[in-house]
Parts: C-alpha cells; sequence; structure tokens
C-alpha cells in the first residue's frame, strides 16, 4: 500500500488552492483532516460535532485562501480557523474551559507516589529501588509495534481534554511549544504544564502495557 503523499512547499499550495486545483485541495484534507478531527473533540461534545467542525474550517479556508498573508504556515492557519470553530461550537454545547488553569482532574501527582522513599527514610524522595525509570525495550515484533500505537492512540483519546488538546499539537501534529502558545492563545508556561502532565498519563498507560499486557520491556519506562 502507498504511503501518504508528500505536500509540496507552502507557496505551491497556496497558489495551487487559489487556483481552485482540486487535486491538492483533496490532497490537502486527506493530509490534515484526521489530526483535525482529533483536535476539534477536544472541544465539543460528540464525533459528529467535530466533524461538522471540521468541515467547517474547510469551507473556511475555501473562502478565506486568498486572504492568508503567510505571517505562520499554512497548516498553522488552518489550525487557528479549526480551534476557532471548535470553540465556537463548544461553547454552544458548554464545553469550552479556559485553559489558565488546572482543573480537578488534570491535578495531582504524575508518578505514583510509591515509586518514591517516602518522608522520614534514607534519602526520602529518591526512586525506590527497582521503581527507578528506565529505558523500554519497544518489542520488535510488527505485530506488538502495531499493539503499541493503537495503545498509544487510545491512551490519548482517553486524556482530559485539554491535555489531549496540547499532547495532539505537540506529538501527533508535531507542532513546536510557540506554535502551540499561538494557536490556543495560552502562555508558555500553561502550555509546558499541560503537555507534561499528558505526557506523563501517556508515559503511564504505556508502561502499564508493555510490563502488565505482555512483559515485553526490560525495565520501567521513564516517568
Amino acid at each position: 500500500m502507498a504511503g501518504p503523499r508528500e505536500l509540496p512547499p507552502d507557496e505551491v499550495l497556496v497558489q495551487r488552492l487559489r487556483a481552485g486545483d482540486e487535486e491538492t485541495f483533496a490532497l490537502v484534507l486527506d493530509s490534515w483532516s484526521g489530526g483535525m478531527l482529533r483536535l476539534a473533540m477536544s472541544f465539543v461534545s460528540s464525533k459528529d460535532s467535530a466533524e461538522e467542525a471540521v468541515q467547517d474550517t474547510w469551507l473556511a479556508v475555501i473562502r478565506g485562501i486568498n486572504g492568508f498573508e503567510g505571517r505562520a504556515s499554512l497548516k498553522t492557519w488552518v489550525y487557528r480557523i479549526l480551534v476557532n470553530t471548535a470553540k465556537a461550537r463548544g461553547t454552544k454545547e458548554s464545553r469550552i474551559v479556559p485553559f489558565s488553569s488546572l482543573l480537578p482532574e488534570e491535578e495531582g501527582p504524575t508518578v505514583d507516589v510509591e515509586r518514591f522513599r517516602a518522608p522520614g527514610e534514607r534519602h526520602a524522595g529518591h526512586w525506590v529501588a527497582g521503581q527507578e525509570p528506565r529505558p523500554w525495550h519497544i518489542p520488535e515484533d510488527h505485530v506488538l509495534r502495531a499493539e503499541v500505537r493503537e495503545v498509544i492512540a487510545g491512551a490519548i483519546d482517553e486524556l482530559p481534554p485539554r491535555l489531549r488538546t496540547v499532547v495532539t499539537l505537540r506529538d501527533v501534529a508535531g507542532y513546536g511549544s510557540d506554535e502551540v502558545c499561538s494557536i490556543l492563545e495560552i502562555s508558555p508556561g500553561n502550555q509546558r504544564v499541560l503537555l507534561h502532565r499528558g505526557r506523563a498519563l501517556l508515559r503511564r498507560k504505556l508502561e502499564s502495557y508493555l510490563f502488565g499486557a505482555h512483559g515485553v520491556a526490560g525495565g520501567r519506562g521513564h516517568a
């Protein structure tokens, strides 16, 4: 099966989209819609609503491409439109929560406290022997590797919405921290906290899979 086609540079994409090139539009649609849907689901109440937000975004892109000024990448511009569109839907559905502070489900320790030495013990706060982070051994078997990818995707879907949003943008869509702050209109500090907590929860899920379900790893993962 052929892999995804590589997109041309932004200047070429923009020129073709402005010219109404349907093949280029279909290529961009196929390349970005999956990540856009996952991101939209962080703001709205259902997959159907997220799909509608993505559709509305692409309509806005078609209508607004002539006004694209190139101050950010084309993908960042599209994702900004998506976030604004999904936020508007989420507001109607009473789903929008500001990114400015942690929610109860996002609080608490990111690593099980039982993995650290208790107060009063020698070297309190240090790792308990055998509980310290060690490199994972990801299985080479392609079936197990595919299972790991499914576990990660499922774990991302189960994250609290705001953590899922930041992790999706950073680790799935590949945006840098500055771009994520710009898209979501959050401070660098908030972005770092949300990303750290999201990644910590993902590591916990993956660790449980690697050491519980198959026992294929050679040690605990990084916490």
